[in-house]
């Protein structure tokens, strides 16, 4: 049986909680890169009653938009592509070169910490960054209305500031201090 999207959005829910923040809570081991096998995450899955096959979950990593997921090429494991904040994970990137500029969504009420303090990575192990506006509206959407930080990447390099590139794309790095970030105008 075919798991219907609203069942699909809820175990993808689950899963980011599992792959990315508390293991523990549904009896999984994440090793080092993150990975776990799929067939532990569909037990899980199945004891927090979200029902999937194989086939289901398969057809969740290839629909998420974000391509928050990786199955690995032998179809056993899988993992989360970024966004850990537990210890016990630390995925290796490789080291990447940015575009000149990228950018970040937030919200209004996020803007007077951020240009004081800069961003952050909170309990995540790396500030999330986007290749292109539009993307960083959605995130920052996400909790209300949207403002978009450009990240003169370009500046931080010369800097010595590293940068990371996740398999789904999103732009990875430690920090990025006050002097490198700006309003766009469009969404300020």
């Amino acid at each position: 049986m075919v798991a219907k999207q609203s069942d699909l959005t809820r175990a993808s829910r689950f899963m980011a909680l599992v792959l990315r923040h508390d293991p523990a809570s549904a009896g999984l081991v994440l090793d080092a890169e993150g990975w776990t096998a799929v067939t532990e995450l569909l037990r899980a899955l199945g004891q927090a009653g979200h029902s999937l096959t194989a086939e289901d979950l398969v057809a969740l990593v290839a629909a998420d938009g974000k391509g928050r997921y990786a199955i690995s090429s032998d179809g056993t494991r899988i993992r989360a592509n970024q966004g850990h904040s537990t210890a016990d994970v630390a995925i290796a990137f490789a080291e990447a070169e940015p575009p000149a500029r990228l950018f970040h969504g937030t919200v209004p009420a996020a803007l007077p910490a951020i240009l004081a303090d800069g961003l952050r990575r909170m309990q995540r192990h790396h500030v999330h960054l986007s290749g292109d506006i539009e993307t960083a509206v959605k995130v920052g959407a996400r909790r209300g209305r949207p403002v978009v930080l450009a990240v003169d990447a370009a500046g931080m390099r010369v800097a010595g500031h590293v940068f990371f590139r996740s398999d789904n794309g999103v732009w990875l790095v430690d920090a990025v201090p006050p002097a490198f970030l700006s309003l766009t105008p469009d969404t300020a």
